[in-house]
């Protein structure tokens, strides 16, 4: 066999076993180390190989999770951890009788390939990596500065699952305070958090300082008049009127208790005293 079909025999066998491997990896999960980062496309790697700086490279993991490397080819390391994708090339260029005793490692220097987006009310929106294989909700909320002062306590987030429309709403207040905070999601790729504008009430009339109000939880007619500093000499509690809308879209007017818990969007009137 002359040089060159030796060369391309040793390309082959070690092609052969790469994707063997590759494919025994990808069939695997428990082999999957819990909390590693996955390679994703359009991340950014550096592969070093001791003592082989031919070897060294710096590549983009294509749309379809693969890469192309000298000797080797096209190598498909989406998906894998960093630890195998390291074995992966380390076994393909020992079985090729291209490198004795190869001692690769991998750098992620960008990652682009797995990121999530979290918009609305909070501090900083925007996409953020998932650089963990358990990125929860609460960590991309702290990393996005926390939920704005405008924000809701309700959090939805919308992605896929199994290939299905995936959509949940997490309740954060009762998600903190449940001692197991099974509703702090585990994040994948391309899910987006959306926060809400806070649900938000108004009280005008003969009250000291009127004007809107965020809806805290069972807030009542006489606590959102004493956040708007009380009324004034000329108010009346019996001139209270509620404006609410109805299933209808229609505006319903109604005289409350004080103890009558608000909802989103309810308008508070408090009359002036004839006498």
């Amino acid at each position: 066999m002359n040089t060159s079909g030796w060369i391309r025999g040793l390309v082959t066998a070690g092609l052969g076993v790469l994707l063997l491997a590759s494919s025994a990896l990808a069939q695997s999960p428990a082999a999957v180390p819990g909390g590693e980062y996955r390679l994703g496309s359009g991340d950014t790697v550096k592969i070093t190989v001791f003592q082989n700086p031919d070897l060294s490279i710096e590549a983009r993991v294509s749309e379809v999770g693969a890469i192309s490397y000298p000797l080797l080819g096209t190598i498909k390391i989406g998906g894998l951890t960093g630890a195998q994708a390291e074995k992966l090339i380390a076994d393909a260029l020992r079985t090729g009788n291209f490198v004795k005793q190869p001692q690769v490692s991998i750098l992620v220097s960008q990652v682009r390939g797995n990121q999530v987006s979290v918009l609305g009310q909070v501090g900083r929106p925007g996409r953020y990596p998932i650089e963990t294989a358990e990125l929860r909700l609460t960590d991309l909320v702290a990393l996005a500065g926390g939920i704005a002062p405008t924000g809701s306590d309700i959090v939805t987030v919308v992605g896929t699952r199994n290939g299905k429309p995936f959509r949940v709403d997490v309740d954060l207040p009762k998600l903190f305070s449940s001692q197991q905070r099974t509703d702090d999601i585990l994040l994948q790729n391309d899910d987006v958090v959306w926060v809400d504008r806070a649900p938000t009430i108004y009280v005008y009339g003969e009250v000291q300082r009127p004007g809107s109000q965020r809806l805290e939880r069972g807030l009542s007619v006489l606590q959102s008049l004493a956040s708007a500093g009380g009324l004034t000499a000329r108010g009346t509690e019996k001139g209270i009127r509620v404006h609410r809308k109805g299933p209808d879209g229609k505006t319903q007017v109604t005289q409350p208790s004080m103890d009558d818990a608000l909802r989103d969007g309810d308008v508070v009137f408090v009359r002036e005293s004839l006498f």
